[in-house]
């Protein structure tokens, strides 16, 4: 239904709905069983929203002040600086690798990945239309920097990184010495994978397409300085690193002073703030509930004896514990196309589990960060489809075969590589 277009806020329930009623569940609270203690039992309607609301309340703050910064950071052409100052460095030539670095640097410094491809799309086109590249790999290129190798890595200020930390008692620099070699790792392979698309695609000649409704690039002697559109993201990053202690409220901490910070820096483009700061708000809003209509989705889906009987074979796999978290993550980010809601409904039921036969905590967030990231990059994720048809204007059956590439196959290889390491060391 999502690749069709239908929204994920009707697609999740209609989905969950049907779980519901192929499992015999009763649809309405009114229709459940009353035990013998009293209790009724799980009916569709109240679980869906108790996942729908509970993941809401756990990480709306963080979604907010994340997208009012992203779009402060926009507004005030400091995301527009950052990525011309990288894309000036590297120049046309490399018009593939800047494209990817911009969006590494937004992601990794606290911006919203949505936002990201928002900001760089522009200076991609521009890049591309010089270099003459096919704009069909314009999409790989913003999803490969911004929910791959950054995503997911240690220290990451977005949420795939964050939520394990509850559940496991960790922080976000879980695993680093492992997280940092295979981050390295999945950044050339990725890369290399890319360039070679493309390269075979222009040899093959594919060149660049404009469209009337290109945007001309921002004229780079309007922005500010790279150096001082660098400080919200250093300031994102440097109050993540000091305020740990707080768990996953720490990313409240980092973005709230990265927001103030990005704020001053814009302070040329003070008018633009409140649209700004309405903007984040909507795409906060719209952000999470997609997210909550696929967390809603799990909820419903884990009461049914299928769910159940899955959950316990892969618990049962002889080997590492980690081996099963990997599989179970990754194929419930998959099945409901969210690295966030795959962790979120995966996580409380299977931590308890794998910390009891003795998984290293700090391993395993690190194995279920990677292992989010991905089979929910399927062609039914928000992001993949908001990316390719509403940033791009591609259509899946062009641009997608570098998004799957770069932020399935890579993850996965990178996934692979995490548990070799792990076992080993």
């Amino acid at each position: 239904m999502t690749v069709r277009g239908v929204n994920i806020l009707i697609a999740g329930p209609v989905a969950a709905l049907v779980v519901a009623v192929t499992a015999g569940l009763p649809l309405l609270p009114p229709l459940a069983d009353i035990g013998a203690d009293g209790v009724a039992a799980a009916d569709f309607a109240s679980s869906y929203m108790a996942g729908f609301t509970g993941f809401f309340a756990d990480w709306f703050f963080m979604f907010l002040l994340g997208a009012i910064f992203g779009e402060v950071m926009a507004a005030s052409g400091a995301a527009a600086s950052v990525a011309h100052a990288i894309t000036a460095k590297l120049g046309a030539k490399y018009a593939l690798a800047a494209t990817i670095l911009a969006c590494a640097v937004l992601t990794y410094g606290g911006v919203s990945v949505f936002i990201v491809a928002f900001s760089v799309y522009g200076l991609a086109v521009a890049l591309f239309r010089e270099a003459d590249l096919p704009r069909r790999f314009i999409p790989g290129a913003l999803a490969f920097g911004s929910v791959t190798f950054t995503m997911t890595t240690a220290g990451s200020p977005e949420i795939q990184n964050l939520i394990p930390m509850p559940y496991l008692g960790t922080d976000a620099y879980a695993a680093w010495e492992v997280s940092l070699v295979v981050a390295l790792i999945m950044a050339v392979l990725g890369y290399a994978w890319i360039a070679r698309m493309v390269r075979r695609a222009v040899a093959a000649g594919e060149r660049f397409a404009a469209r009337d409704g290109d945007d001309a690039p921002a004229d780079p002697a309007s922005l500010s300085k790279p150096a001082l559109a660098l400080l919200p993201l250093a300031a994102v990053l440097g109050l993540f690193l000091v305020t740990q202690d707080l768990g996953k409220w720490a990313l409240i901490a980092a973005l709230g002073g990265g927001l103030i910070a990005a704020v001053l820096v814009g302070r040329r483009a003070m008018a633009a703030m409140p649209s700004a700061f309405s903007r984040g708000a909507t795409g906060a809003v719209v952000a999470i509930t997609n997210t909550c209509a696929v967390v809603g989705f799990g909820a419903v889906a884990k009461l049914t004896p299928a769910f159940s009987e899955a959950l316990a074979a892969v618990q049962t796999l002889p080997g590492s514990p980690l081996i099963g978290a990997a599989i179970a993550v990754t194929v419930i980010a998959g099945l409901t196309g969210s690295a966030s809601g795959g962790q979120t409904i995966a996580l409380p039921l299977i931590a308890p589990h794998y910390l009891g036969e003795g998984a290293n905590p700090e391993e395993l967030h690190r194995t279920v960060a990677i292992a989010s990231g991905a089979l929910d990059s399927l062609p039914h994720n928000g992001y993949v489809v908001t990316t390719i048809r509403a940033v791009c204007g591609e259509t899946h059956k062009d641009a997608y075969g570098a998004v799957g590439a770069t932020t399935v196959v890579v993850p996965i290889v990178g996934l692979v590589i995490a548990l070799i390491l792990f076992t080993l060391f």
